[in-house]
């Protein structure tokens, strides 16, 4: 198996020993690092779950068209919330950056996230040809 590490400035520098995203085998297969609200730039965390969704699907976008795809490209995308009624804005947010068919996804609930996030989100991405 071969890998290729993702790297973009376009979203916030891994803040721990992982990649923001690997590219696998034969290079269609990307499996994205979560996401948080980090604002890529100042590194401060965006006020606010909705800032803080726009926030990550941003960064999502970012480290996706790194690996040569976009945001459709992703097949399956989990979750994590530290308050499951956000879930609804989620959705709300979602629909505003993916088209049909959706991707498969897990919506979980946590007691924290990293740098008090209230969201994160990471998936696994296949390029098409």
């Amino acid at each position: 198996m071969t890998k290729q590490i993702i790297h973009t400035v376009d979203a916030p520098q891994a803040i721990g020993t992982y990649s923001q995203a690997i590219r696998v085998s034969g290079g269609d297969t990307v499996y994205l690092s979560g996401q948080i609200g980090l604002d890529p730039i100042s590194m401060q965390m965006e006020n606010g779950i909705e800032a803080q969704i726009q926030q990550v699907f941003s960064n999502l976008k970012a480290v996706a068209k790194a690996s040569g795809g976009s945001l459709n490209d992703i097949v399956k995308l989990n979750i994590f919330l530290t308050d499951l009624d956000n879930f609804a804005l989620v959705n709300e947010i979602m629909a505003s950056h993916f088209a049909q068919p959706y991707p498969a996804r897990a919506a979980i609930g946590v007691k924290s996230l990293p740098r008090n996030a209230l969201v994160e989100m990471d998936g696994v991405m296949v390029l098409q040809e």
